[in-house]
């Protein structure tokens, strides 16, 4: 008698442990060059309130964890007395972490060359000495985010992250702490694994066939998507777009943090035209015409600006409801 059939999955991990990695962390104290905001600067990094990725606790230190090219590492980084500012990591990629905390910290930025034009962003950096632009110099952390960012309601896309994250990636090296709550710190899953992902984890986690397969190309070459962080911002712009499904949004996205691009302006956002033109001309109905014509004097600088404006509090009174979230996952 012919035995019964049974379909063949391909198993996916889920939250698989990290190699034993010893507890005491390895360190290093660094000194800015100037003022430094920990909390601006690392802000972008933050995806929602609960990113298993990411932690800014009420003592004002911060942790990260993240999947360095040397394995899954944690960081933590906290200021000390002198203007310094600690790291600690964790894991096999502590290395990777604590050699590049300068430039994560925005060592490489050179704010001195925004040259403001406007009133309002004289005074906004005025008032923020302490902001700089970070640099990961990961692409793939911030590439698939942004991905699933596209065109949903933040929430949607922090949603799905969280879940995601949580569900196949593994847990962060280092120290367990209880003011993380209920659910610990996780380190993004890898390109195989993200590739592994079934169709209905995709659906269950809210996101449509479109973003996942933007993902899923994505992933196939990462180590392309990767060298993107070494190069020149038009060429790095123009290596992101060689995947179908990312566009100029997506690539500006990722490269503000990968590469900490001053210059990597959002074209296609819903809302930033409106809040550009009502802060530097009074017209909540720009476009992304009006909006770049607005930031011509900026050029170098562009995305500097943007953040300006983002921290002025100078935006447009909202006129109608916010978006209404899709769930999809109970289609």
């Amino acid at each position: 008698m012919a035995g019964r059939f049974v379909p063949r999955t391909t198993a996916v991990p889920r939250q698989q442990p990290v190699p034993e990695v010893s507890a005491a962390p390895q360190a290093r104290v660094w000194t800015p060059p100037g003022p430094l905001d920990l909390r601006l600067v690392l802000g972008p990094l933050r995806r929602g309130p609960a990113d298993p990725t990411y932690r800014a606790l009420p003592d004002g230190t911060f942790w990260r964890a993240t999947r360095t090219p040397a394995g899954p590492g944690t960081l933590r980084i906290s200021a000390v007395p002198g203007g310094r500012i600690a790291g600690a990591a964790w894991g096999p990629g502590a290395q990777w972490l604590l050699d590049g905390l300068p430039a994560l910290l925005g060592a490489d930025d050179e704010p001195d060359l925004f040259r403001p034009r406007h009133r309002l962003l004289a005074m906004t950096r005025h008032l923020r000495p302490g902001l700089r632009l970070l640099r990961t110099g990961l692409v793939m952390e911030s590439l698939i985010p942004s991905i699933l960012e596209q065109k949903v309601t933040t929430d949607e896309a922090y949603r799905a992250w969280r879940l995601l994250v949580r569900t196949y990636g593994t847990p962060a090296p280092g120290p367990a702490d209880p003011l993380f709550g209920s659910y610990g710190l996780h380190v993004m899953p890898d390109a195989r694994t993200w590739s592994l992902i079934p169709s209905w984890e995709w659906h269950r986690a809210g996101v449509d066939a479109k973003r996942s397969a933007t993902v899923l190309r994505a992933v196939r070459v990462a180590r392309r998507m990767e060298e993107a962080a070494a190069m020149e911002l038009p060429e790095a712009m123009a290596r992101l777009q060689v995947i179908p499904g990312i566009g100029p949004w997506t690539a500006a996205e990722t490269l503000q943090r990968s590469n900490g691009a001053p210059d990597a302006v959002t074209v296609g956002d819903f809302h930033l035209p409106g809040i550009v033109g009502h802060a530097l001309a009074g017209n909540r109905n720009a476009d992304d015409e009006e909006m770049l014509e607005l930031l011509a004097p900026y050029e170098g600088q562009r995305h500097r600006a943007t953040r300006l404006i983002m921290l002025s509090g100078r935006t447009p009174p909202r006129r109608a409801p916010r978006f209404s979230p899709r769930d999809i996952a109970s289609l």
